[in-house]
């Protein structure tokens, strides 16, 4: 605890941030306090506009300035092809590939009991019915590859298993540039899983 009961406030605001604990939040706090006050009320003047000026897509369920969202929206997308993903972070890590055309759902997590996380808190009625609705032809599992992520499209599978709609799940493996002996033994099981011919 800090003299300042301004000081202790803003450091346990900041605590509450995912990756921030007590040393990071106390550094933060102190660069605040000895920064321009122009910088300190531009960052608090973006924080007050991050919620009132984003919406949820009414098509996709990202965060946007405006819905439905510009992937949506844009003419150019294969309507076709629809990348279901846990959070609007991955569409956007997606997105910055440049290796994806098509269009997305965001499904506001994964399946996760032990965290209140079951299929009724995601958005999983909302994609069978743009499956059932939408021409949707292949609809890619990009969720994340961890148990729950796992779980989660090991499920969607399931559920749109008697539907027309081609399944596939995103491969993992290998970095570009990643040396063998220094990946995780999940890391090249999946490369090892995920091969695939070279052609002669």
């Amino acid at each position: 605890m800090s003299s300042s009961p301004a000081m202790d406030r803003l450091v346990a605001s900041l605590k509450r941030l995912p990756g921030i604990g007590e040393k990071s939040a106390t550094r933060l706090a102190y660069f605040l306090l000895s920064a321009p006050e122009d910088l300190s009320r531009e960052l608090a003047e973006s924080i007050a506009r991050l919620q009132r000026d984003t919406v949820v897509c009414e098509t996709c369920f990202t965060l946007s300035d405006r819905t439905p969202c510009p992937v949506c929206a844009h003419p150019d997308r294969d309507r076709t092809v629809v990348c279901v993903v846990e959070e609007p972070a991955d569409m956007a890590a997606i997105e910055r590939s440049g290796g994806f055309r098509g269009l997305y759902h965001v499904l506001g997590g994964a399946l996760s009991p032990i965290d209140g996380m079951g299929p009724e808190t995601l958005r999983v009625g909302e994609l069978e019915r743009r499956v059932a609705q939408d021409g949707v032809k292949e609809v890619v599992l990009a969720t994340n590859p961890t148990a729950e992520g796992d779980a989660t499209a090991h499920y969607l599978a399931d559920r749109l298993h008697d539907s027309s709609v081609q399944v596939s799940r995103i491969a993992y493996g290998m970095p570009l540039g990643g040396d063998i002996e220094y990946a995780d033994h999940v890391t090249v099981s999946r490369a090892i899983e995920n091969r695939r011919s070279i052609a002669d």
